[in-house]
């Protein structure tokens, strides 16, 4: 199997051809050359080969262990969603500055590259060119490229990546906000930018899986993620990395026309452009060729945009999929506060007594105090199955907002509370003390919700639609049951009225101190016009 190359100088001398006319047919095409590469130009190839070939090709054992185990008949989206998203991943550090802000793997590879260019460049004196291999090269970039945008671009199109804010976001004060959630705030706020940012990231990986489009999907490309990357250095939103990854590729994509595109846009030359024709004449290529293509579209175009629309209408990988007790929803003040039988009068000074109550239209309770807490500096993501590990509604808010999960036995109306942040060992960070979880740092603890009450409490696997239901949320809530880090915790009896305007809380608080809270519904106007265009069903 050979490739041709048409018309490779012309880019480069500017070769006139005569303008066709009425009645005259057009000059016909140059014919195909092979020109042989200079010395440097081989030499930084094979280097070039190596690098992207690391960069594309998956070397984690999670991500070929998540290939194998997957059910293809019973999908959730982040299935195939984690098959996309992955990055090279060579050698960490101990150090964090050793790791060169997430880069490390980069130079790893590069230097891999190197060393293996060198090699081959010692053993390979016969090859002149190697127009077979480039080409062959940016198929596998291409594809990767798009697969891996793609991926993202659902989450947008569908607007899960950063959600519309929570009533306990809404009600935090803006100065206790970090720079990355005012970001992801200001894009959750009005979604239909996220779909339009979707569209750009779907439309570029699409135009990728196609030699003709290639250019316009990696201009696309560089402009969609180039504005990312430099966002997510400015806001330190963490995914700094993975965003340039997309930049690196269609940099390399792009490289093949930067000549081309000089002379016609900056010399004003007529030019026509080298194209790389790959010569397949075997059947079985064929066929091998024209099978792959349709299944990676069919999977990645059209089966994940099933399982995303899935995904946002049932199962939003950021927020809780599952609904609250409907009663409580509502923002609220506390009328009363009484701690082991003593009143505790307001005051915003107060490092007691609950401000700002809030309960969510998922399992989710929040309130405020007047003490510092820890502050979750991660953006609220991952592939967590169970709502109290989806806990975007409390990364980067500080001010002494609490968010606590709950399971809600509906027979003897009780709140079964968990602090949705767990305990935190402290570590140095690129920003100052920064929390990391680690569930061996904590004593396991034992379920604090009794047998009896477990009776009426929803199953977690089967709470969710059943055209949500999936093997990964199947083996995932079990699998996350099994982490016993140790969270503060609360028993709380409810009595509401009719309409949950009015509701009494009383129980034991975290500090295993007896409380008794007022609760008084309060309906707040927000100058954010409510879209309909919000994930989830509750």
């Amino acid at each position: 199997m050979a490739t041709t190359v048409i018309n490779p100088e012309a880019e480069q001398v500017g070769n006139a051809v005569p303008e066709s006319r009425p009645g005259k047919p057009a000059p016909a095409a140059a014919p195909a050359v092979r020109k042989e590469w200079t010395a440097t130009q081989r030499v930084a190839f094979r280097i070039a080969f190596i690098f992207f070939i690391i960069m594309c090709i998956p070397t984690t054992a999670e991500w070929w262990n998540n290939l194998v185990t997957i059910n293809w008949f019973h999908l959730h989206y982040r299935d195939l969603y984690d098959i996309a998203r992955f990055s090279p991943s060579i050698y960490k550090f101990q150090t964090p500055a050793y790791n060169l802000l997430g880069y490390i793997d980069w130079v790893e590879a590069l230097a891999i590259g190197i060393i293996g260019g060198l090699i081959w460049t010692a053993l390979d004196n016969k090859n002149k060119q190697y127009h077979n291999l480039y080409y062959w090269l940016r198929v596998v970039v291409r594809y990767r490229a798009g697969i891996g945008i793609i991926g993202f671009g659902f989450t947008k199109l569908f607007p899960v990546q950063m959600p519309y804010p929570s009533l306990g976001v809404l009600n935090a004060h803006f100065g206790d906000l970090t720079a990355q959630k005012i970001y992801w705030l200001l894009v959750g706020i009005v979604p239909w930018y996220q779909v339009f940012a979707g569209v750009v990231e779907l439309a570029a990986g699409t135009m990728l899986f196609f030699r003709k489009t290639t250019t316009f999907g990696a201009v696309l490309l560089l402009g969609a993620l180039g504005d990312i990357t430099y966002v997510n250095f400015a806001y330190d939103g963490g995914v700094h990395v993975y965003a340039s990854y997309f930049v690196l590729f269609s940099a390399f994509l792009l490289w093949y026309d930067i000549v081309p595109v000089y002379n016609l846009l900056i010399k004003e030359r007529f030019t026509v452009p080298p194209v790389l024709i790959p010569e397949i004449n075997q059947k079985w290529l064929i066929v091998t060729r024209v099978v792959l293509k349709t299944g990676t579209i069919g999977i990645f175009l059209v089966w994940l945009y099933y399982l995303q629309y899935v995904n946002f209408k049932y199962d939003p990988y950021k927020q809780p999929a599952t609904s609250g007790v409907k009663q409580l929803r509502g923002n609220y003040n506390v009328s009363e506060f009484k701690l082991n039988g003593q009143d505790i009068p307001y005051s915003p000074l107060d490092s007691v007594r609950w401000q700002g109550v809030t309960f969510e239209k998922w399992s989710s309770l929040t309130f405020n105090v007047n003490k510092p807490l820890n502050l979750d500096l991660s953006n609220g993501g991952g592939a967590a199955m169970r709502d109290i590990n989806r806990n975007f509604e409390l990364t980067g808010v500080a001010g002494g907002k609490r968010v606590f999960y709950y399971d809600a036995d509906t027979v003897n109306k009780v709140l079964y509370l968990q602090d949705k942040l767990p305990e935190f060992t402290k570590r140095k960070g690129r920003r100052g003390n920064r929390g990391e979880n680690k569930a061996g740092d904590n004593k396991l603890v034992k379920s604090f919700i009794p047998a009896e009450a477990k009776a009426n409490i929803r199953n977690e696997v089967t709470a969710i639609d059943p055209a949500a239901r999936s093997t990964r949320r199947e083996r995932g809530i079990p699998e996350e049951l099994k982490d016993k880090r140790k969270r503060a915790h609360m028993i709380l009896s409810y009595n509401a009225d009719a309409t949950g305007s009015h509701i009494v809380l009383t129980g034991k608080d975290d500090k295993k101190n007896d409380v008794y809270i007022v609760l008084d519904r309060v309906t707040r106007q927000y100058a954010l016009t409510d879209s309909k265009l919000v994930a989830g069903k509750y």
